[in-house]
């Protein structure tokens, strides 16, 4: 059973989509939460829900891209709750737009949230985890970062980033003795408030066009649910992974298997 029955979880991007749904599903299978977020208001949203359904939580504001928000937000949560044993790396960004439409300065910005955001956090966590003898790092990467699709140069690039990221993270933890575990989740499309925006502005008829083509690239027959990725992340973030690092899971109706 993936229990985490006592550990302490650091979600980042955890104030809606992907993130609020581990930091729930988390926190139900016994984690005490701390989640990040820039959006305030909806990070402690998220506090409240788990809360309510009795368990315990914390918001901390962070940039992900913020090296010193990172050193004080690892801090600060083994300060509350007195150790670190879990860090999901969730927040990230979209961009969809062709490469010579792309300027430099967007290109960075994906980079820099969605790859350097995890670097950073994955530097922290490592330090963090060592003075609690271990634990495990679970980044959230996408199909994007293993197949290449069209006007996403920026956005595969970073999650193929990664992707890779993880696998080297996930070796030199191993071989330093650091009883640190570091995979990956590569999710397909997932129904999330990301999702639902890429449909504002369309007419009703685009709008189921666009929903149908989405959903045609799943044998499954159907997009996912924010749930359907939080499963896999309480499975690698549990001992229940004991002996799965350096992985990379893959969460997408069968997308990637055509």
């Amino acid at each position: 059973m993936a229990s985490l029955s006592g550990k302490v979880a650091l979600i980042t991007g955890a104030a809606s989509g992907l993130g609020r749904a581990s930091a729930l599903l988390l926190a139900e299978q016994g984690a005490r939460i701390a989640a990040a977020d820039l959006n305030a208001e909806a990070g402690e949203a998220t506090v409240a829900q788990i809360a309510a359904a009795g368990g315990e939580a914390a918001f901390f504001p962070l940039d992900v891209v913020d090296e010193d928000g990172w050193t004080a937000t690892v801090t600060g949560v083994i300060e509350r709750f007195g150790k670190l044993d879990v860090l999901v790396n969730n927040a990230g960004i979209e961009l969809v737009q062709s490469i010579p439409e792309t300027s430099f300065e967007e290109w960075r910005r994906v980079m820099d949230v969605n790859l350097d955001g995890v670097f950073l956090g994955i530097k922290a966590a490592i330090q963090g985890m060592r003075q609690s003898g271990g634990g495990s790092i679970v980044n959230i990467s996408s199909v994007a970062g293993i197949n290449g699709f069209s006007r996403q140069a920026a956005y595969c690039a970073s999650k193929g980033g990664v992707r890779l990221l993880t696998k080297s993270a996930a070796v030199e933890c191993a071989e330093g003795g650091l009883n640190i575990r570091v995979n990956s989740v590569h999710p397909g499309v997932i129904d999330t408030p990301m999702y639902q925006a890429f449909f504002d502005g369309m007419d009703e008829q685009s709008a189921k066009a666009a929903e149908e083509r989405f959903t045609a690239l799943h044998p499954i027959g159907h997009v996912g649910a924010s749930d359907d990725v939080a499963q896999c992340v309480l499975f690698l973030a549990s001992d229940a992974s004991k002996f799965v690092t350096g992985s990379e899971m893959v969460v997408d109706g069968g997308l990637t298997a055509r």
